[in-house]
């Protein structure tokens, strides 16, 4: 049931693996929706286009999503008036509705079945107190030119107290139209390979040589479209971002599902859409349970049971179909980072901190990004600038990267662990003393033991372990692992060390 709709209601790619070296003109590293639509836009150029993917293609985050095509991106433009001015917040809001556009034209355009319906976008709230949080949002996308409305009533079957309406929104199943988009693709002969990942990048005169699977791609133009960089230096993306899970069931209810899209600006935060399965019914997404990425402060147990809990409470014969998590880059000034990936690596591109927002915003990076290629001028580029300097805006979440790292660093390496490994229950896992040694170990139904050195191979920060995933996540840049110290997420490149503890 851990499996999201989207993935269940289509099939699996089957592309090959890199086993030979190979020139490119254009490498980009992610086979998501980001690094799907970058080459999509440059395949009519007469460039040599490749994409790499580590596991196959249109999975990960993409596959995960709420897939709600929206520039309502949360109470967002009031702060970005404030904080970054008039321009940076028409820019931000003019990139993303014309990323709409761009959508709603290539499923024209291509004739793709991938139930695209436009929607109308709620922000809401049931708290007395934050009413005035909406109408200065109200008040701020106005002033941008958005029509947007102060509503007190909506299709929600619960009475709010407010919300900020975006009319003439969208959602469509994601994987339909990116699995329409890879035939395209190969017709305009771009090279795609799955079960291929990035190990190594070195920068060698004007061209990158990408190492994969004990083979070698040299290209002219890198494009990171990987989620969360892989490489950390120049750019050093892990102290301008974090990362946040945030978890998803979909759920048949025996009533009629309301029409819309909509989260709420309350803690914590709540999201619903409805889609039509491949049975004729209506599925309800629902969304929560968000914290950061291998936080060790949050009881996460219970995220799937608390939603299932929460949706019961208003539809008691709720039939939940399905379950997921996801992964979001979450940048310190809120606008995600897409463009060069660093004043000192020409021709090479990144497209990170989406903020759980990238049906939009991947389409947003692909054209700025394939603009950038192209020789193009692109009006939204400067917004986004991913080597931008500006003082940092969040410096209080900033002040908390540190202190996570700093202890997960250091602290947590000659702290002693928690428990002893016989104290683990079956079906548990910890950071745990292992006969004088410390170790990450999981005890499976059986009590069969897996045990890994629980520090993360990207910077070395101690391991939390996700009861709920069971995975061991990294609380400082998001990496994680499945029990077995297999890689789950990036940055991080290489599995954990396992210890054979017979």
């Amino acid at each position: 049931m851990n499996s999201s709709y989207w993935v269940e209601s289509t099939p699996q790619t089957n592309y090959p693996n890199l086993s030979k070296d190979i020139d490119t003109d254009v490498l980009i590293v992610g086979g998501g929706i980001t690094g799907i639509l970058t080459a999509y836009m440059l395949s009519k150029s007469p460039l040599n286009i490749s994409i790499v993917e580590a596991d196959k293609m249109a999975m990960g985050v993409t596959a995960n999503t709420t897939a709600k095509i929206t520039s309502q991106h949360g109470l967002l433009y009031d702060y970005l008036l404030n904080s970054f001015g008039f321009d940076i917040a028409k820019g931000y809001l003019d990139s993303n509705e014309e990323a709409i556009k761009i959508i709603e034209n290539i499923v024209k355009k291509e004739n793709i079945n991938c139930d695209f319906t436009k929607q109308d976008a709620y922000v809401y709230t049931c708290d007395k107190l934050s009413v005035q949080r909406i109408v200065d949002e109200v008040s701020s996308v106005t002033s941008l030119g958005l029509k947007a409305e102060y509503v007190t009533e909506c299709p929600l079957p619960f009475p709010i107290e407010a919300a900020i309406k975006f009319p003439n929104q969208a959602q469509f199943h994601p994987r339909k139209y990116l699995l329409s988009l890879l035939p395209i693709l190969e017709k305009r002969n771009v090279n795609i390979f799955e079960n291929s990942k990035v190990i190594d990048i070195k920068h060698i005169k004007d061209k990158y040589e990408v190492y994969i699977n004990g083979n070698k791609i040299t290209t002219k133009y890198l494009v990171m479209a990987c989620h969360y960089p892989i490489k950390n230096f120049p750019g050093m993306y892990f102290i301008k971002m974090y990362q946040e899970s945030s978890y998803a069931i979909g759920v048949e209810v025996e009533e009629d599902v309301f029409d819309g899209m909509y989260i709420s600006c309350d803690t914590p935060t709540t999201s619903f859409r409805n889609t039509t399965q491949e049975n004729g019914k209506k599925l309800l997404i629902v969304g929560g349970g968000e914290h950061k990425t291998g936080a060790t402060d949050v009881n996460i147990d219970d995220t799937y049971t608390n939603l299932e809990n929460y949706i019961k409470s208003i539809y008691p014969k709720a039939n939940i179909k399905y379950r997921w998590m996801t992964e979001d880059c979450v940048s310190l000034d809120k606008i995600p980072y897409i463009g060069e990936f660093s004043n000192f690596l020409p021709n090479m591109y990144v497209a990170t901190g989406y903020k759980k927002w990238g049906m939009t915003t991947s389409h947003v990076a692909a054209k700025i990004i394939s603009d950038k290629i192209l020789g193009n001028e692109n009006s939204y580029e400067n917004i986004y600038t991913a080597t931008r300097l500006e003082p940092i805006k969040n410096r209080k979440e900033f002040g908390n990267m540190l202190k996570t790292s700093i202890y997960s660093l250091a602290i947590n390496k000659i702290s002693p662990p928690i428990k002893s490994y016989t104290e683990l229950k079956n079906d548990s896992g910890g950071v745990v003393n292992y006969k004088d040694k410390k170790l990450g170990i999981y005890k499976d139904n059986k009590g069969k033991m897996f045990a890994v050195i629980p520090y993360c191979k990207h910077l070395g920060c101690e391991l939390s372990w996700n009861n709920l995933e069971k995975t061991w996540d990294c609380p400082c840049h998001g990496s994680r692992y499945d029990y077995t110290g297999k890689i789950i997420t990036e940055p991080t490149t290489e599995n954990l060390d396992t210890v054979d503890l017979e």
